[in-house]
């Protein structure tokens, strides 16, 4: 097995721990909610229903023995609200300053944060979020020439 590769499981879990797994969500939701960027999408939304939720996801993909994800697939969960890549850019930034904020360890900072962004192409049918240098490259200005007189004053 690579050395780059994090093996989930019930030793990665136990690195955050049921506890700690519910505080780090509840405070992720608690920056979501009211978000300047996406809040605006959950509003009206069930807080505990998705804290519960994303607790259960969050356990299983880091390798909680008998936990089992609950919620419907992302695709059919985010069907309704049309996401835009920096929607998502901007949630997964807070759950990266949640995690930084929490001091999580790592590796299990590192298999979310991976899982999340693996997620991308069933939450948001926007492939990307980054800005493409569409303009024309114009040629570089030519060197002066170095004999040429130069006006000075009016005409």
């Amino acid at each position: 097995m690579p050395d780059d590769v994090i093996e989930r499981g019930p030793e990665l879990y136990a690195r955050i721990g049921p506890h700690e797994l519910r505080e780090v969500i509840t405070d992720f939701y608690g920056r979501v909610f009211p978000d300047v960027m996406i809040g605006f999408m959950f509003a009206g939304k069930d807080r505990q229903r998705l804290i519960d939720k994303e607790w259960e996801l969050a356990a299983t993909i880091l390798g909680a023995p008998d936990v089992k994800y609950t919620g419907r697939p992302m695709r059919t969960a985010h069907a309704q609200t049309p996401i835009f890549g920096g929607h998502f850019e901007r949630r997964l930034q807070i759950l990266r300053e949640t995690l930084r904020d929490h001091q999580i360890d790592p590796d299990v900072q590192r298999v979310w944060l991976e899982h999340t962004q693996a997620l991308r192409s069933q939450i948001t049918k926007d492939a990307g979020s980054e800005c493409k240098d569409t303009s024309v490259v114009a040629p570089p200005p030519s060197a002066p020439d170095p004999d040429r007189k130069i006006k000075l004053g009016r005409k």
